[in-house]
C-alpha cells in the first residue's frame, strides 16, 4: 500500500510549489518597487535570483549535500524539459495572418541577423577563452566561450543543455553553472542595460513613445473559431493542446532514444558515441520543434483530404502553454546555478559577458539601421532584447519603442526565430565538435570567422541603407 506521507511522493510538488511561490512574490516586488518596475526585468528572472539567494544562503545550510544535489538535479530537469515543451508549443501554432506586411524574403534576413549575432558572440567568446587558456588561466576549458551564444542568444535552457554536455562528456567542471550564469547575466544586459540605452535614445529625441491603449479582454475568437474544436466538449480544448504537446514530445523521445541506441552499436565509432550522442540529448528542443512542425503539416494534409474536419491546435492556448513553461524554465534555470562551480572562473566570466554584451548592442544597432531603415530603433531594441535574453525580453523592450506594434519589428522576431533554426543548425554542430581536441577548437574558430564574414557580407549587399522605408 502506498504511504502518502512519504516525502518522495510530495517532493516534486513541493519543488513546483516553491517555484510558484517565488514567481508570485517576485511579481509583487516588481509591481511595488519602482526600480524593478523601471528595470524591465521579467518577473521570472527576479524570481530566479530570489530562488538562487534562498538556495545558497538558507537551503544549503539546513540540508545535506545529497539533498542539495537532488534539488539542483530536479531544477535542471525542469529547465531541460521546459525548453523542449515550449518550442513544441510554438511549432504547433497555426500560421497567423500578419497585420503589417514586410518585403519579400524578409524572414530570411531576420534569421541571418540572429545567426550572425550568434556567430559574433561565439567568435568573441571562443577567441577570449582560447587566449585565457593559453595565458592567464591555463586550467580554463578552451571551448567555454561557445557557451556565450548559447546563454545570450538561446537562453538558459540551451545554456544548461550544452554546458551539461561540456561538463559530462568533455570534462568542463562546472560547465552547466557557467552556461546558466552567462544566460542570467544576459538578462541583466537585456533589461538593465537595455533600459539605460532606451533612456539615452529618448534624451536624444530618437524615441517618441505614444500612450498605449489599455488592454481589453481576450476576444472569444482567439479561443474558439468556427473551424476549431469547441472549448468544452467530451474533452476540454485546453486538455487537447497539452495532449498534443506531450504526444509530440513522446515521439521526440522515441526518436532520440532510437538514434542513441543506434550509435551505441559503434557504427560511427568514438565520434558517434562521444560527440553526436550527447548532442542528440542536448538538442531535445530542436528535435521537438522539428516533430511539431511535422505534426502541423500532417494536420494540414489531413484537413485538405477532409479526413480531419476541424482544427485542433489553438494559437492562443498554445501561447499560454509556452508562457507557462518558459516562466518556470527561467526561474528554475537561474535557481539551479551552483555558485561554488564558478570559483576561479569569475574573472574570465565577467570579461566574456561584458565584451559579448557590448559587441551585441553595437552590432545589432549597426545592422538594424541597414536592414530595417524604416524602423531601426524598434528593430534594434527587439533584436537586442532577444539576443541577450529571450523573445519575451525582446518584446518588452520593443513595446517601449513601438507600443502598439505598428512596425513589423515584432513579426521579425517570430519569423527570424524560425528561419534561424535553418541557418543556425551548422553553428550548433560546431558547438559540438569544438571540444573534441585543441585542433578542432581552432578549426571551429576559423569556420566561425568565415561564416560571420559570409553572413555579414550578404546582409550588407542585399540590404543597402538607402532601401525604402516600410510603410505602416
Amino acid at each position: 500500500m502506498i504511504d502518502f506521507r512519504d516525502f518522495i511522493i510530495w517532493e516534486g510538488m513541493m519543488h513546483f510549489g516553491f517555484l510558484a511561490l517565488l514567481l508570485m512574490f517576485a511579481n509583487v516586488l516588481r509591481r511595488k518597487i519602482p526600480f524593478l518596475r523601471k528595470s524591465l526585468l521579467p518577473t521570472a528572472v527576479i524570481a530566479g535570483f530570489l530562488g538562487l539567494l534562498v538556495k545558497e544562503l538558507v537551503y544549503s545550510r539546513i540540508v545535506d549535500l545529497q539533498q542539495m544535489q537532488d534539488t539542483n538535479r530536479f531544477l535542471g530537469m525542469i529547465t531541460y524539459h521546459a525548453i523542449a515543451l515550449g518550442f513544441i508549443a510554438l511549432g504547433l501554432k497555426v500560421h497567423e495572418k500578419l497585420v503589417v506586411g514586410t518585403r519579400k524574403g524578409q524572414s530570411f534576413f531576420n534569421g541571418m541577423i540572429i545567426v550572425s549575432t550568434y556567430l559574433l558572440q561565439g567568435l568573441i567568446g571562443l577567441s577570449l577563452t582560447l587566449l585565457f587558456a593559453h595565458t592567464f588561466f591555463p586550467s580554463l576549458f578552451a571551448s567555454a566561450g561557445l557557451l556565450l551564444p548559447m546563454g545570450f542568444g538561446q537562453g538558459p535552457g540551451q545554456a544548461l543543455n550544452i554546458g551539461g554536455v561540456y561538463e559530462h562528456a568533455h570534462g568542463f567542471s562546472g560547465g552547466a553553472s557557467f552556461g546558466l550564469s552567462i544566460a542570467s547575466f544576459g538578462f541583466i544586459w537585456a533589461s538593465l542595460v537595455g533600459i539605460v540605452y532606451l533612456n539615452i535614445q529618448k534624451k536624444r529625441g530618437r524615441i517618441t513613445k505614444k500612450p498605449s491603449q489599455k488592454a481589453g479582454l481576450v476576444s472569444s475568437q482567439e479561443i474558439e473559431t468556427p473551424d476549431e474544436i469547441p472549448v468544452a466538449e467530451a474533452i476540454d480544448k485546453f486538455t487537447v493542446q497539452i495532449a498534443l504537446v506531450l504526444l509530440v514530445y513522446f515521439f521526440t523521445y522515441v526518436f532520440m532514444y532510437s538514434m542513441s541506441r543506434f550509435l551505441e552499436t559503434g557504427v560511427l565509432g568514438d565520434f558517434g558515441m562521444n560527440t553526436i550522442r550527447p548532442l542528440i540529448w542536448g538538442f531535445n528542443f530542436i528535435f521537438g520543434m522539428l516533430f511539431a512542425l511535422g505534426a502541423k503539416q500532417l494536420f494540414l494534409g489531413l484537413r485538405r483530404a477532409n479526413i480531419m474536419t476541424r482544427q485542433y491546435p489553438n494559437n492562443y492556448m498554445l501561447n499560454r502553454i509556452t508562457g507557462l513553461v518558459f516562466d518556470f524554465m527561467i526561474v528554475a534555470a537561474i535557481s539551479a546555478i551552483r555558485i561554488e562551480d564558478l570559483s576561479g572562473l569569475w574573472i574570465p566570466f565577467f570579461i566574456l559577458v561584458i565584451a559579448a554584451g557590448a559587441a551585441t548592442i553595437a552590432y545589432v544597432n549597426f545592422i538594424c539601421k541597414r536592414v530595417y531603415p524604416g524602423y531601426p530603433m524598434a528593430a534594434t531594441m527587439g533584436m537586442f532584447g532577444m539576443l541577450t535574453g529571450t523573445a519575451s525580453t525582446g518584446v518588452i523592450l520593443l513595446r517601449e519603442v513601438d507600443t502598439e506594434f505598428r512596425t513589423p519589428a515584432a513579426t521579425d522576431l517570430v519569423t527570424g526565430s524560425s528561419t534561424a533554426i535553418l541557418f543556425g543548425f551548422p553553428v550548433l554542430l560546431l558547438v559540438g565538435i569544438a571540444p573534441i581536441s585543441l585542433a578542432m577548437t581552432f578549426l571551429t574558430l576559423a569556420i566561425i570567422i568565415v561564416l560571420y564574414a559570409l553572413f555579414l557580407g550578404l546582409l550588407m549587399k542585399f540590404n543597402p541603407r538607402s532601401a525604402p522605408a516600410e510603410k505602416g
